[in-house]
């Protein structure tokens, strides 16, 4: 099967029919949205890839119940996010943990090549993580889906298993939290 005109919903299907090779290609295909998604929900690269591995698990042992409602990518977003909660509940009582080493990998603000531009970035990037850290699990999903992966609330609120309503609080109070810890940031 060529994979370059294959829809995520064949892709899917092929992987049900018992075509491995389609889950794996559904995979490399979103794999880049999903890591964000679940580094931004996590609180260090560690904990995201533990998440993110579950997650795509859980997705391949789950493939036959998908019903076809939401977007396959919609559908696998869900899945990582409810596995990045799942850890993060299962690990409520943590120490804080350090920043990433290389914090510009975890944002990617602007492909400026100003060394003083570039190290403002990387500095706003440290703060924003920092105040995101600061979030209960469910205002930071609900902050990462709108506000840094672009999903409208009603998608965030299909991705997340909750109405709308809620994803409109959990950002309001989201945003709310993060404006004082943000307050001394402005973009370079």
């Amino acid at each position: 099967m060529s994979t370059v005109d294959t829809t995520d919903a064949d892709l899917l299907a092929s992987y049900v029919g018992g075509d491995d090779d389609a889950f794996a290609e559904l995979v490399r295909r979103h794999k880049d949205r999903l890591w964000a998604v679940a580094l931004r929900t996590m609180r260090s690269p560690e904990e995201a890839a533990d998440a993110l591995q579950e997650a795509l698990m859980s997705a391949a042992r789950r493939a036959r119940q998908y019903r076809g409602d939401a977007a396959v990518l919609t559908w696998l977003h869900r899945i990582v996010i409810n596995a990045c909660l799942d850890r993060l509940r299962r690990n409520k009582v943590r120490a804080t943990e350090p920043l990433p080493d290389d914090p510009d990998r975890v944002l990617s603000l602007d492909d400026a090549h100003d060394p003083e531009h570039e190290a403002a970035l990387a500095e706003m990037r440290r703060d924003v993580i920092a105040a995101l850290r600061q979030l209960n699990a469910d205002q930071r999903a609900a902050l990462v889906l709108v506000d840094m992966e672009g999903y409208s609330v009603d998608e965030a609120s299909e991705i997340l298993g909750c109405a709308p309503g809620t994803i409109k609080s959990r950002c309001s109070r989201g945003r709310a939290r993060l404006a004082p810890l943000l307050a001394h940031v402005s973009l370079p």
